[in-house]
């Protein structure tokens, strides 16, 4: 039964990694039919241009602040709609929404939103939303995180959902008669057992916070002064802006390098035993 998925993941996964991986050892425009073998001169090129460490600086701000935004959020979330209840589940629907929309089209129905000039401010007269959002650096990189986070939330929301609803109700039965409140059995039952899935989670948001392009380039296209210029816009401007298709495969290895080495430590954060399960009696 794994093996369609093996070979669609060797297919759609592998072959065109070990491309980029190839085409980082040459010299080609991504036009013409010319491509010349350079050896280490793309890498060269990339590790000592003073953008890379900017960039990787900016991809690191973007992931740190929105999964601070996303992980307390998406967990109070989660346990709010883990509930069972009937408005919570219609609630929940609602909620996935953002979901269901390209990173593009909400990147320009926010910038439309933020213009101060024909935007959400200017129409409800609010002066505090008035402001240039994507003009200014820190309100542009703000902006990015709080875009981010608004759409992912709820895909996290719904994996602490089926995280709660995991955890055994004998132990809540419990702590009732133990005399613990709501705060209590949160923090000393429904935390301790989201372990695994907190760190399931994050590695979601760190690994996912890579790959984002579009929505970044759409709202800010890496400005005002590279504020937003994360590794995966610097990789396009690099490949597509300034053909340099060489550069720009060396800049992609370093972002799947980068995605590996979070994600093995994001799983040894959870122990050798991360595997198994947390539940009682199993």
């Amino acid at each position: 039964m794994a093996w369609p998925a093996l070979i669609a993941f060797t297919i759609f996964g592998i072959v065109p990694l070990f491309g980029v991986v190839a085409l980082s050892f040459t010299s080609w425009n991504g036009i013409s039919e010319q491509i010349s073998l350079t050896g280490l001169d793309s890498w060269k090129t990339v590790l000592s241009d003073p953008g890379l460490p900017h960039a990787l600086w900016v991809t690191f701000l973007i992931m740190a602040l929105s999964w601070l935004a996303q992980t307390p959020l998406s967990i109070l979330i989660g346990v709010f709609i883990a509930a069972h209840k009937r408005y919570r589940a219609l609630l929940a629907v609602l909620f996935f929404i953002p979901l269901l929309l390209s990173q593009a089209a909400i990147a320009i129905t926010y910038k439309m939103l933020l213009d101060p000039n024909f935007g959400l401010g200017a129409g409800l007269g609010f002066e505090f939303l008035q402001q240039n959002w994507l003009g200014e650096e820190n309100l542009a990189l703000g902006v990015v995180v709080f875009v981010v986070s608004w759409q992912w939330i709820p895909f996290h929301s719904l994996i602490y959902q089926g995280g709660v609803r995991q955890i055994p109700a004998s132990m809540y039965e419990a702590a009732e008669i133990d005399g613990a409140g709501r705060v209590r059995q949160f923090f000393s039952i429904t935390l301790p057992q989201l372990k695994y899935t907190i760190i399931t989670s994050s590695t979601l948001m760190v690994v996912g916070s890579l790959t984002f392009f579009d929505l970044i380039w759409v709202l800010t296209a890496g400005g005002p002064s590279d504020a937003t210029r994360a590794l995966a816009v610097d990789m396009y401007q690099t490949g597509f802006k300034a053909a340099l298709m060489g550069p720009a495969s060396a800049i992609a290895v370093i972002l799947v390098l980068v995605g590996l080495g979070l994600a093995l430590l994001l799983r040894r954060l959870g122990g050798r035993d991360a595997t198994a399960s947390q539940l009682e009696g199993a």
